[in-house]
């Protein structure tokens, strides 16, 4: 078939879908398949949920595009009054932009406005976008940044705790111990960062993903957070958190830092926080925003009605009693599952991640080492065999990581995991 479209989107699959509801995608061929990936973890609500769908309807008929450089419409407001509530404490001023590499290098902008400072952390394994910005805040595949060079200067790279790596390295250490080896460690990586390349008179601020993504599903411990968070405080250094992707009730909470029991200078949202219309968010206390020069950011389409009307109509939605429960429950039963089918399969090195953003890591059983084609023919075997749509994630491509929609069934999670059960006996 002859095709105008560029080649440069990878392919997770070659399918074409004319249709979705709920967590299933229909084919142009009639075929239903079970959607695992959610978009990228971005149809939080599942596909065409009739409230958000309704929603969006409804403002295509007032306002498709009321730009808000040249007048206000009457959705900013509420939607920045509905997202000071339900962001952490301290986070009550919203700027709204269109995609999460937009949002992370507005954040940006903002704490190098604020600070006076040049320079930011990110850490190991990090992916905060495909910008050019982004990119060289990205560390978590090079092919995000490969043939793109030079990208910008002053991103400084920090390590992340990595706690499955350090048990391999210390077997004979508990879980316990191997953790807080790990997050100490990479503390002590951050403090020798500030000390030998980046001062904290010249770093305006720290960058961290709560659940690395593309990285590979692995949750920062709560408490390297509190550390972080701490040191930043400590030399005045703006703490980030990259919701991009964990937030809006991704990991059982409606944002993942609330589980670490810290407050942010800076949030960053997007994916989730409109069922998939393109929406994004920055949110910071007011005495912060009032440091952005007026004029210094903005953008045509920020702030959109029609993504303004659908993330208040999927906030609707995430907060309606019980809505936390059955997101913590899907995923402990989904983690559950997991963790029975790691009982059977050696290969299976790690089963993480909290809510409904989970990763499965493969390893080889006697080497330790990432085993990427193993994970490869799981995802594909799921897919021919039992029309599971699951993506991959980790630098070596070695993880599955399952990211539903959050209105996943108790059922829908049994189909994957009988999926993923029957990929797993017949790759083996």
């Amino acid at each position: 078939m002859t095709t105008h479209l560029a080649p440069v989107w990878f392919q997770v699959t070659g399918l074409d879908v004319v249709e979705g509801s709920g967590c299933w995608v229909t084919t142009s061929s009639g075929e239903k398949y079970l959607d695992f990936t959610g978009g990228i973890a971005v149809v939080s609500t599942g596909h065409c949920h009739p409230h958000v769908v309704e929603a969006i309807r409804a403002q295509a008929g007032r306002f498709i595009h009321a730009q808000v450089n040249c007048y206000r419409h009457d959705l900013l407001e509420p939607l920045a009054e509905r997202l000071s509530e339900i962001t952490p404490e301290g986070i009550d001023t919203f700027y709204f932009a269109n995609s999460g590499a937009e949002a992370t290098e507005g954040a940006i902008k903002l704490a190098k406005q604020a600070t006076g400072r040049p320079n930011t952390i990110v850490f190991q394994g990090s992916f905060h976008g495909r910008t050019h910005l982004a990119m060289a805040m990205t560390s978590s595949k090079t092919g995000y940044r490969a043939g793109h060079a030079p990208l910008p200067s002053g991103v400084f790279v920090s390590p992340f705790p990595q706690c499955l790596d350090m048990a391999q390295l210390h077997p004979g250490l508990s879980i316990e111990q191997t953790d807080d080896l790990a997050i100490d460690t990479a503390i002590a990586g951050l403090r020798f960062l500030l000390a030998s390349q980046t001062a904290p008179s010249e770093t305006a601020a720290v960058i961290i993903e709560p659940v690395l993504g593309e990285g590979g599903y692995v949750q920062a411990p709560p408490r390297f957070m509190r550390e972080v968070a701490a040191i930043c405080a400590e030399h005045g250094i703006l703490f980030i958190a990259d919701e991009v992707q964990s937030g809006f009730a991704r990991t059982g909470t409606m944002f993942a830092v609330e589980q670490c029991e810290l407050q942010p200078d800076i949030i960053v949202m997007a994916k989730g926080i409109a069922s998939g219309f393109p929406f994004a968010a920055i949110g910071a206390s007011k005495e912060l925003m009032a440091r952005w020069p007026v004029g210094s950011h903005g953008g045509t389409y920020g702030g959109n009605p029609m993504g303004c009307a659908a993330a208040l109509a999927t906030i609707d939605v995430l907060t309606e009693p019980g809505f936390l429960d059955n997101v913590s429950a899907r995923g402990e039963q989904l983690r559950a599952g997991l963790r029975e089918l790691a009982s059977q399969h050696a290969v299976i090195a790690d089963v993480r991640g909290p809510g409904l953003m989970v990763g499965l890591e493969f390893r080889d059983a006697d080497t330790a080492q990432p085993d990427a084609a193993r994970t490869a023919a799981v995802i594909s075997h799921a897919r021919t065999h039992g029309n599971l749509l699951v993506m991959n994630a980790g630098t070596w491509g070695n993880i599955i990581r399952f990211m539903p929609p959050l209105v996943v069934s108790q059922e829908e999670i049994d189909l994957a995991l009988a999926d993923i059960k029957a990929a797993l006996e017949a790759t083996a």
